[in-house]
């Protein structure tokens, strides 16, 4: 087991976390990249029309991934 840090990119910029979390492999890695941006996407999205949420995951020694969830809505009325 490694321990992970999610840190949180939105309009409102960083959120750094400094507890992060203990995982065993990527697949656990990814999994808590995906809960994540969907949580944070439910709570943040009805705001506005655009978004960007990213999440920067770094291991003790160094970042290792970056993943992101964009959204885009357009009237047509």
């Amino acid at each position: 087991m490694a321990r992970y840090f999610f840190d949180l990119h939105n309009g409102d910029g960083l959120i750094r976390d400094n507890e992060g979390m203990e995982l065993a492999s990527r697949v656990e890695v990814l999994r808590e990249i995906a809960r994540i941006l969907v949580d944070i996407a439910r709570d943040e999205l009805p705001a506005g029309e655009r978004a960007i949420i990213s999440l920067t995951v770094r291991s003790e020694e160094r970042p290792i991934s970056i993943a992101s969830l964009a959204f885009s809505n357009e009237w047509l009325d």
